[in-house]
């Protein structure tokens, strides 16, 4: 009889399959492309070594601070921390199981109320809530680096925590191509649907190239 994981043991080896940057990403830079309807903006990007983020030559405030966002939610996605250091205060319990056999991982002591659920070894579902918003991410279809999954195709929907109300659903299709050694991201699709009204937003990246190391002066 094969003895049954532990939550704990079933989100770690979840977690730990996540596709992260290591620690000699030396960053990169690209040109970018932001298409919303009829409107075409282009600029570049920098994500550096220290992971910090730069979004220079867009003229429009509102769609350089847009890109800046999407750049800084690659980076909290692709940095790699340690299953201890992010969650050596949590404890995890076993939830249900539902139809298509993914397990709800339930998390005490984590202050945005967070829970999973996993299929395989893959986090398929986060559900959170974060003061007046409460979010669920769901993971349809993932790409394998062979060094970890990234998803690729998902949706968030945003609720209302007190009336469990929709107010916003974003659905999500990201491409990665491999440069140098690492994945990174080449288009993401976003289709918003907020009061009635559907937007699409498409940002395309070209002309990646990893950053040179910095070399230490002696």
């Amino acid at each position: 009889m094969t003895q049954q994981l532990s939550a704990t043991e079933i989100f770690k080896t979840a977690y730990e399959n996540r596709y992260t940057w290591d620690e000699n990403f030396p960053g990169y830079s690209a040109d970018v492309e932001l298409k919303q309807g009829s409107e075409v903006y282009t600029g570049h990007v920098r994500i550096n070594q220290d992971w910090s983020v730069e979004v220079t030559g867009i003229d429009n405030e509102e769609v350089q601070e847009s890109v800046y966002t999407q750049l800084r939610d690659i980076v909290t996605h692709r940095k790699r921390s340690s299953f201890e250091q992010s969650h050596s205060k949590h404890e995890f319990n076993l939830g249900e199981t539902d139809s298509s056999g993914a397990v709800e991982i339930l998390v005490k002591g984590d202050s945005m109320g967070s829970n999973y659920k996993i299929r395989g070894t893959e986090i398929c579902q986060v559900s959170r809530v974060m003061g007046r918003m409460a979010f669920v991410i769901d993971t349809h279809e993932s790409l394998d680096t062979g060094k970890g999954y990234v998803a690729s195709r998902y949706d968030a929907v945003f609720r209302n925590p007190q009336t469990n109300d929709v107010m916003r659903v974003l659905n999500f299709e990201d491409t990665y191509e491999k440069v140098g050694d690492y994945y990174v991201m080449t288009k993401q699709v976003v289709h918003s649907y907020e009061n009635g009204k559907r937007t699409t937003t498409e940002f395309n990246f070209s002309n990646i190239k990893l950053l040179e190391p910095v070399a230490v002066e002696a």
